[in-house]
């Protein structure tokens, strides 16, 4: 049974403790205000955006971009790996790598041995290549994951040094260059959805090659929107910015639901350290009564051991 002195020192411990989860969650409430705030204001970009871009891919005939075109088929995917760089935020970082995890092929789907065409082994560790993936991680989490997990491993980013946009470029020139190479066959970025404040969801979506939506057909009479110097020559402009402020839009989203995460996290642990607290409090003082029944009665008992 621990003495008064062990149940103090624990009890003092968790006060500690608590003291941090407190600070750590009113630094992520006022973070996170922010955080939206920004989401909220390159929401109608984004939007207008991706609407306009669709437009084009209407209006264009034909356009010779290599977004529009499949990829190389034979090449691995690209997948872009997108979370924060620190924990304590419950298992938001773990959720959006277990997502990842589900778009990576498993090594152990190979046909075994027996099962293998006759060109052998080396038809089997071309089809291991071109099954695993390549990482590009954004954050330090995701960086630690993806060297653990199988396929190759690109260039990495921390997610919270420098400027967003100047990193959502870095990552988006990167991924361009590889799949316009011909080395990754698609664009896949895996980040987390901010639902609400309680709820963060990953996401995991093809950003390259670009499909066009299927869209109703308006009822109504439709604006006429002019192009200049044409169609195709601006769709060729908004390309390769679809993808830098897809990426961009996505890390403001992550941010925003990681502080909210964080947020959920830090008020449960600020709770239950509480809890912790009292039921510590309760045995302390059980232990002290105790300590106090005892003394007393050892001087009784000399008493009367005196008094006979």
């Amino acid at each position: 049974m621990p003495t008064v002195r062990d149940l103090r020192d624990r009890i003092k411990s968790l006060k500690n403790t608590q003291q941090i989860t407190k600070a750590m969650k009113q630094v992520a409430a006022a973070k996170i205000r922010r955080a939206e705030i920004a989401q909220r204001q390159a929401r109608p970009y984004a939007e207008t955006m991706f609407a306009m871009l669709h437009d084009l891919m209407e209006a264009a005939g034909s356009i010779d971009h290599p977004f529009l075109r499949p990829g190389n088929t034979d090449a691995r995917k690209g997948i872009i790996l997108m979370t924060a760089d620190k924990g304590l935020a419950g298992a938001f970082n773990s959720n959006i790598i277990r997502a990842a995890q589900q778009i990576e092929p498993a090594v152990q789907d190979i046909p075994a041995r027996e099962e293998r065409s006759p060109g052998g082994l080396s038809e089997t560790l071309s089809a291991v290549v071109t099954r695993v993936p390549r990482w590009y991680a954004v954050g330090i989490k995701a960086r630690n994951a993806v060297r653990r997990m199988p396929g190759e491993l690109g260039p990495d980013w921390a997610f919270s040094s420098g400027s967003k946009l100047d990193t959502a470029r870095q990552v988006a020139a990167k991924v361009t260059d590889d799949f316009v190479a011909g080395e990754i066959s698609e664009i896949i970025l895996v980040q987390s959805k901010l639902v609400s404040t309680m709820v963060q969801r990953p996401l995991s979506r093809t950003l390259v090659p670009i499909v066009a939506e299927k869209r109703e057909q308006a009822t109504g009479p439709r604006a006429q929107v002019e192009f200049a110097p044409s169609p195709e020559d601006v769709l060729k402009l908004l390309l390769p910015k679809y993808l830098e402020f897809a990426i961009f839009s996505a890390m403001l989203e992550t941010d925003a639901a990681f502080y909210a995460a964080q947020l959920v996290a830090m008020t449960n642990a600020t709770e239950n350290a509480g809890k912790l607290i009292d039921e510590l409090t309760m045995q302390m003082n059980k232990a002290r009564q105790a300590a106090i029944t005892k003394e007393l009665l050892e001087i009784v008992s000399g008493a009367e051991a005196l008094v006979g």
